[in-house]
C-alpha cells in the first residue's frame, strides 16, 4: 500500500481516502446535476434510509446500494446529509471477473456488501484521528479480497501510467503514440479496446479526478485550475461539472470539513 498523506479536519464521520485506483469518499453529495465517472461509483447509504438514482433519462429508483459503471451518466439523490461513495478506476480492473456486487446498474440488494461498507467507514473514522491508512488494504477492506487486475498490453500501461502520474500535463494522443512505437489511429484503436474508454475522456477523467486532491487547499479556484491543468477557469468549471454534477467551488465548499487521506505525498500523522 502506498504512503499516505493526511490532512485533518474537524469533520467527525467524514473523510476521503484517495489512492492511485481506488477513492473512498465519505461526505457531502450536495444537489449534484448530471455525473458521469471513469471508473465503477458504488453508492451506499449510511443508516438505512434508501438514496435515490436515475441512469440517463431513465426512471428514478431507489436503493440502499446503488451501483453505477464507468461513464454512465447518472443523478444520484441523498436521502440523509451523509453519502458513501466507493470509485474503482475502468483501467485497474478487470471487467470480466468483477465480483458480482459491482456487475449491476442501478439498485442491488446485497445486505451483506452494505454492512461491510458501513463497518468499513466506521473503521476508518477511528483511525482517521491518530493513524494513516497505509497499513490498510483497501480492497480486502470493502470487497474481503483483491479485486482482479485489468489485463494490459504493455504499452497501453505505460501510457495509463503516465497519464495518471502526470494528470495535468498536455499529453496529446500523437505523442503518446509515437512514444510507444504504435501509428495514430492503431494506438486510438487499441488504447479503447484495452481500457473502455477513448484517450480523450481518460485524459479528461484523470485531470477532472485529480481535483479532489486539492480540496482541502488554501489555494484560489483560478490557481487550482493551473495547477491541475486546465487552461482557464471556464473550461476548468465546465469540465469539472460534467464529470461531477458541480460546480468546482461547490466541492471545494463542501469539503471544508473533511479529513483527507491522499496517496501523493509523504506521511503527515498526527
Amino acid at each position: 500500500m502506498q504512503t499516505t498523506r493526511v490532512v485533518h479536519a474537524d469533520g467527525g464521520e467524514r473523510l476521503m481516502w484517495l489512492t492511485t485506483q481506488r477513492v473512498f469518499y465519505a461526505g457531502l453529495l450536495g444537489l449534484a446535476s448530471e455525473r458521469s465517472f471513469g471508473g465503477w461509483g458504488v453508492y451506499v447509504s449510511p443508516r438505512g434510509l434508501p438514496n435515490r438514482i436515475r441512469i440517463g433519462g431513465g426512471a428514478w429508483q431507489s436503493g440502499e446500494l446503488l451501483v453505477v459503471p464507468p461513464q454512465v451518466p447518472h443523478h444520484v439523490q441523498s436521502a440523509e446529509p451523509l453519502v458513501l461513495n466507493l470509485l474503482v478506476e475502468s483501467e485497474s480492473v478487470d471487467p470480466d471477473a468483477l465480483p458480482a456486487v459491482l456487475r449491476r446498474c442501478g439498485p442491488v440488494d446485497d445486505p451483506a456488501f452494505v454492512r461491510r461498507v458501513r463497518a468499513a467507514h466506521a473503521q476508518l473514522v477511528a483511525a482517521s484521528g491518530r493513524e494513516c491508512f497505509g497499513g490498510i488494504d483497501f480492497d480486502r477492506l470493502f470487497f474481503g479480497q483483491p479485486l482482479p487486475e485489468r489485463p494490459l498490453d504493455a504499452r497501453i500501461r505505460q501510457v495509463i501510467e503516465r497519464v495518471s502520474a502526470a494528470p495535468a500535463a498536455p499529453w496529446s494522443a500523437e505523442q503518446c503514440a509515437a512514444d510507444v512505437h504504435l501509428s495514430f489511429s492503431r494506438f486510438l484503436h487499441l488504447f479503447k479496446a484495452q481500457t473502455g474508454m477513448t484517450f480523450r475522456a481518460f485524459r479528461a477523467w484523470k485531470r477532472a479526478r485529480s481535483l479532489l486532491r486539492y480540496v482541502r487547499e488554501s489555494a484560489s479556484l483560478t490557481d487550482i485550475a493551473l495547477d491541475a491543468g486546465y487552461p482557464d477557469s471556464t473550461h476548468f468549471s465546465h469540465s469539472i461539472r460534467q464529470i461531477y454534477g458541480l460546480r468546482p467551488s461547490e466541492i471545494v465548499a463542501g469539503s471544508r470539513r473533511l479529513a483527507l487521506h491522499d496517496a501523493a505525498g509523504e506521511v503527515l500523522c498526527g
